[in-house]
């Protein structure tokens, strides 16, 4: 049997050595990263200055699982993205081995044991939850009937103050045109029934913290999901000021962060009554508007808050000038300088957008002492007393949870790597910001 790549074009892939079984791949060709708990075999390999995750399994599954997260990803859904199937696979001794999985590793991405194993806050626990959520109304909403939700099959990173969740795992996944209420029910209680036993899992090896209830945070996935799709599909009728309601409907689901593609308008047989109902086309709201201004690819929650940073820039130097140039003054002197100023030890610890989103919260912490903190001073700050103390997020919090990561391997993101931009860009100093040709304080 000859050995079989599917998708990658790279000839390098062969390079691997595919004739030995996963588990016993050598050091120099694994990235030390920490796995979650996986019903097959996975390493992480490291491949031309990126991270791959290699999984062992049946070859028609594998082939199967590659062809649902490519048109998932086709679709916009998070989830990791497909890199090759390799079969075919025999030893030296003639033997056939399992067929692999070859997907992306998600750059800044956080398995749940290490999250859970430390003492997180009530509050924490409940934005991950709602990740979790969110990630199950958006798969539901484009047809995936998952099958198999778990914490296991799910990845996490940092957005803004909350968290968004990726789907690592479509082996028992499936695409329909749309879901029935049955289907969603079940997989609706497989992520109760799952995620409740994952926490027991944790508690009876003593990573959980005390204060985690696993009944609990498994009641308010199931919640949040149910609030989340009524908000997202609900109908409603209303009787007077149709316009304002209308438009307070599509605000409120912009502010979820999902763009609205039509509504369902029908008017009630007495003519004066309407009912609505949203057809919901996507989430990233707001990081395809930051997109289509700045070029900046990042998490929605993290776009929201560089939006709201990038109004606030234009409403005090320039409320009239055009939206687009205003963002492109902001992306010079504002985002880039301070994303810049992170020492290269550092840029390991959190996504560029990340850093920005954190620098901004510690000016406003500073602010409560002095009114008058610039952007500059707040990012020196940053950078001396809170940066060190992160842990490293692109080596998916490895030195928290006892795993070290290659300090020289890097991974590819879909978000713009900021201090990678030409050096032409302007710079940050003490207390100013240098544009090239004015100095203004901010």
């Amino acid at each position: 049997m000859a050995l079989n790549i599917t998708g990658a074009v790279n000839p390098e892939l062969l390079d691997l050595p595919w004739s030995t079984p996963l588990e016993t791949w050598p050091d120099d060709t694994l990235a030390a990263l920490p796995r979650g708990i996986s019903r097959h075999v996975v390493r992480f390999v490291r491949f031309n200055g990126r991270v791959l995750a290699v999984k062992e399994t049946v070859g028609p599954i594998a082939h199967r699982e590659f062809d649902m997260l490519k048109e998932l990803g086709r679709m916009g859904a998070p989830c990791v993205t497909p890199f090759a199937v390799v079969d075919g696979r025999v030893d030296a001794d003639g033997n056939e081995l399992a067929a692999a999985l070859v997907t992306e590793h998600l750059q800044f991405s956080l398995p749940y044991r290490a999250l859970f194993s430390q003492a997180l806050r009530s509050d924490t626990l409940d934005r991950l939850t709602d990740a979790l959520a969110v990630l199950l109304v958006r798969l539901h909403l484009l047809g995936f009937y998952w099958g198999d939700v778990s914490l296991s099959n799910a990845l996490f990173r940092r957005d803004a103050e909350a968290f968004s969740a990726y789907l690592v795992d479509a082996e028992t996944g499936d695409l329909h045109t749309h879901l029935t209420p049955g289907q969603r029910a079940y997989d609706i209680d497989l992520a109760r029934t799952n995620i409740i036993g994952e926490m027991f899992d944790l508690q009876a090896a003593e990573e959980l913290d005390d204060a985690v209830d696993p009944l609990e945070l498994g009641d308010r996935i199931e919640e949040r999901y149910k609030e989340l799709w009524s908000t997202l599909t609900g109908k409603e009728t209303f009787k007077d000021n149709i316009r304002y309601h209308v438009a307070e409907r599509v605000k409120a689901l912009n502010e979820l962060g999902f763009d609205v593609a039509e509504l369902d308008m029908t008017q009630t047989g007495d003519g004066r009554e309407l009912s609505i109902r949203p057809k919901v086309v996507d989430a990233g709201h707001h990081s395809r508007r930051l997109l289509r201004l700045t070029g900046l690819d990042v998490q929605e929650n993290q776009a929201r808050r560089l939006l709201n940073d990038l109004d606030e820039f234009r409403a005090v130097f320039s409320p009239d000038e055009d939206e687009s140039f205003v963002a492109h003054e902001w992306l010079a002197r504002v985002f880039e300088p301070t994303v810049r100023a992170v020492p290269r030890e550092f840029r390991r610890k959190l996504e560029p957008a990340q850093v920005f989103h954190e620098v901004l919260d510690h000016r406003w912490f500073l602010a409560e002492k002095r009114s008058d903190v610039t952007m500059p001073e707040a990012v020196a700050s940053y950078v001396k007393n809170v940066l060190p103390n992160r842990p490293d997020e692109q080596a998916v919090l490895g030195q928290a949870i006892g795993a070290e990561g290659d300090a020289e391997t890097g991974t590819e993101t879909r978000a713009i790597q900021a201090w990678q931009l030409p050096r032409s860009s302007p710079r940050i100093t003490t207390g100013t910001i240098d544009t090239g040709t004015s100095t203004e304080k901010r």
